[in-house]
């Protein structure tokens, strides 16, 4: 049975805070200063961490809807994708404001010796436009552009896992477990795309060859 726009839009409210709560941890450790030795490293990596969390959700959402056969994993995708830009924009002001304190010539000396930092900013320039056109509006208005432009969240993906290998310098274990959750995510769209592809193929030699005779 169909849940009500009232009870779907409760969900929403439930999943909203649900995803704002991590910040809310994050602020409480930094204000009682439990964050460790190098609470601006630790809140750095938190911060990085939800954003990757958040676009692994989001790009979970569609492989769901096959599996379920539900539209309903749908309903979340504009919000996880803008809590990834969320988490993802906190993390890039604690590396510039806290970290570098705004100096630019830090930032540039840097780049060279740490290539991590260029792909950070990639991702981060990635997940701005499909941000900025995330409402309907910005929908209607692109038309067939908006779903060609939304595709960038793929190399987002992509792009955000090397971030994060390249960043560690020890313990890989858990940018590793982030990369093979990415790759099987993108993977399983590879499969749904090659699907639909072979089905289009055949209806259209079956359409082809009915006209023929």
């Amino acid at each position: 049975m169909p849940l009500a726009q009232k009870t779907w839009g409760g969900i929403k409210i439930l999943v909203f805070l649900l995803s704002l709560s991590p910040f809310i941890f994050l602020l409480q450790d930094t204000l009682a200063e439990q964050l460790g030795a190098n609470p601006i490293e630790t809140l750095h990596f938190r911060l990085g961490d939800w954003a990757l969390r958040f676009l692994c959700l989001g790009l979970a959402l569609s492989p769901l809807k096959k599996l379920l056969k539900q539209s309903w994993p749908l309903r979340f995708r504009r919000m996880f994708g803008l809590f990834a830009y969320f988490y993802a924009s906190l993390h890039l002001l604690v590396y510039i404001i806290l970290d570098l304190s705004f100096s630019w010539e830090i930032l540039i000396d840097e780049v060279p010796q740490s290539p991590y930092i260029l792909v950070g900013l990639l991702t981060f320039l990635l997940l701005t436009p499909l941000a900025l056109t995330s409402n309907q509006y910005m929908q209607k208005r692109l038309g067939k552009m908006w779903r060609q432009l939304h595709k960038l969240v793929y190399l987002a993906g992509l792009s955000a896992v090397i971030h994060y290998l390249w960043l560690v310098k020890s313990d890989l274990s858990e940018p590793l477990f982030y990369a093979a959750i990415m790759a099987l995510l993108l993977g399983i769209r590879l499969v749904i795309f090659f699907k639909a592809k072979k089905i289009r193929r055949t209806r259209a030699s079956t359409t082809a060859w009915k006209q023929e005779n």
